[in-house]
């Protein structure tokens, strides 16, 4: 699984149809970094490859340089069973959306990520290394906005990138989300030029309500366990075989980490921008976020390292620079 499918039910709004039932909205949920991945008809195709990609330029790219040649990248790819027409295929829209620009060094094509690159994988960074747990003291933040039916798209494009941040729905207009979100809720809506449909308010919850309830009508919990416990299932025993000690050290154990480490890390930093890492006392009993967190992260110190041990070797005194 490398993206969901999330139904939005929207309390207090009834469909067309007159059934007097709430409007549903299904979304494909991604992180920030993929909105590169739709192609131009915007049909999705395969994106795998190039999601892998995208995590490699994330992860290690900007430490050996930015650049990267084509042959170079197709050879660190191979490692993870991505064909070099797929590898060519997948820097090429990348580049089309934006994400990487083309520049040969030496007379070697490559890529480097282009200025909005930077800016979109900095970001993501924020997120997906320094996803924090809210305490439920911090409040929440509310986003209340109003948009015209003569703007429904608008309306519906405005609730898919608040579910992609992570927000909940409390009633048709008014989502919610832990007070730390704030500052990117702020920035993201105003980048995409929302900010005029939406006002910001800090929140204390006070009464009526049993908290924890409603946060479970606010959030698809069954969905993030289901999506956690994925995560699992692939990548805990990869923790598991690597404490146990996986293989000498050299070359081959380098490229294994290298690879164990970049589908870790495309794997999880879509979780992020689904769970705002909403307070541990209001969360089922074991709640497999957490343990599926100290996964990520202790996969990410133990194999990051000889990863990109793995990649300086691979692309060589004349790499990237």
């Amino acid at each position: 699984m490398r993206s969901w499918d999330v139904v939005i039910e929207v309390p207090g709004t009834e469909r067309r149809d007159g059934t007097g039932a709430p409007e549903r909205y299904r979304v494909r949920v991604t992180s920030i970094e993929e909105q590169a991945d739709n192609s131009a008809d915007g049909e999705r195709v395969n994106r795998r490859p190039r999601s892998l990609i995208v995590s490699f330029f994330g992860t290690y790219a900007r430490d050996v340089g930015g650049w990267i040649g084509v042959a170079d990248l197709i050879a660190l790819m191979g490692g993870l069973d991505v064909d070099a027409p797929s590898v060519r295929s997948s820097v090429s829209r990348l580049k089309l959306r934006g994400l990487l620009a083309s520049e040969r060094i030496g007379g070697a094509a490559g890529y480097r990520l282009s200025e909005e690159g930077r800016r979109i994988l900095a970001q993501g960074d924020r997120r997906i290394f320094g996803h924090r747990v809210a305490e439920i003291r911090d409040g929440w933040v509310l986003v209340v906005f109003s948009v015209p039916e003569s703007e429904r798209r608008r309306r519906h494009a405005l609730r898919a990138q608040l579910t992609r941040l992570g927000f909940g729905t409390t009633t048709a207009g008014v989502w919610i989300a832990p007070a730390h979100m704030t500052d990117q809720a702020r920035s993201t809506l105003r980048d995409l030029g929302m900010d005029g449909y939406v006002e910001l308010f800090h929140a204390t919850h006070l009464d009526f309500s049993d908290l924890t309830e409603a946060v479970a009508t606010w959030w698809d919990l069954p969905a993030l366990q289901s999506m956690y416990q994925e995560f699992l299932d692939e990548h805990e025993p990869v923790l598991g075989a690597w404490r146990r000690g996986r293989g000498a050290d050299g070359p081959e154990r380098r490229a294994t980490a290298f690879a164990d480490h970049l589908r870790a890390v495309d794997a999880w930093r879509r979780m992020p921008y689904l769970d705002p890492g909403l307070p541990p006392e209001l969360l089922p009993e074991q709640w497999a976020g957490s343990r599926a967190a100290r996964v990520f992260f202790d996969l990410h110190a133990l194999l990051r390292g000889p990863g990109l041990e793995h990649v300086r070797e691979a692309t060589g005194p004349a790499g990237p620079r």
